[in-house]
């Protein structure tokens, strides 16, 4: 008999009652994160279509299905920091980062988002991604200035990263988005340039062959 008069039999039946509930939280956790992660992954892609409105509704369905993963985790806090979640909260962060940054031209910071702060960062090393395709769109549409923004905002998160001190060797993963960030922005740099470069000597061509014609 267990000190509270259960018997084995009675101890065990209610540890596998409570190993049911937490499976059936877990379902419930894991799939309000992939909705999280499906829900800011389009507000990425909306981002970059410039419907800022459908990309901010969506990320207020993810941060209330934050919310909800909170409630039903109270009783088993350990699955708040599992990896889908982890995944979804840097999903999110990111999505946020960058919607604010093309809409706004300013940095959101975790608390603002409510995001936990090791994936606001790992978030933040992502938007590299998505900012380089911004340089590519800029640079097809011939918006030069706009692209060199865009590269600018690019070197400032790496350079803020990589200086981070210690916390930048031991937040496990940054080290990796961020040698992924730098190869990026140097292949995103040579693009710049040869645009500008081209451009530049287009330019020429055009002012040359006016004073041609006026001479």
């Amino acid at each position: 008999m267990s000190e509270k008069g259960l018997s084995l039999k009675e101890s065990l039946t209610k540890i596998q009652d409570g190993v049911k509930r937490r499976e059936e939280v877990r379902q419930k956790v894991h799939e309000a994160a992939r909705s999280a992660t499906r829900l800011s992954k389009m507000a990425i892609f909306l981002t970059h279509q410039k419907r800022f409105d459908e990309a901010e509704k969506g990320l207020g369905e993810a941060r209330d299905l934050f919310s909800k993963i909170g409630e039903v985790s109270t009783d088993n806090p350990d699955l708040l920091y599992s990896g889908i979640v982890d995944a979804a909260y840097q999903e999110y962060s990111e999505a946020c980062i960058f919607l604010s940054l093309v809409k706004e031209g300013r940095f959101v910071g975790c608390e603002e988002i409510g995001a936990p702060m090791f994936s606001y960062v790992l978030g933040l090393a992502d938007v590299t991604g998505e900012l380089r395709r911004k340089v590519l769109d800029s640079l097809r549409e011939g918006e030069t200035c706009l692209a060199e923004k865009y590269l600018e905002i690019m070197d400032l998160i790496y350079i803020e990263l990589t200086g981070m001190g210690d916390a930048y060797f031991l937040l496990s993963g940054l080290r990796r988005k961020c040698d992924v960030a730098r190869r990026i922005i140097e292949a995103t740099r040579g693009d710049v340039t040869i645009e500008v470069r081209r451009r530049s000597l287009e330019d020429s061509i055009n002012k040359l062959r006016e004073s041609m014609l006026e001479s």
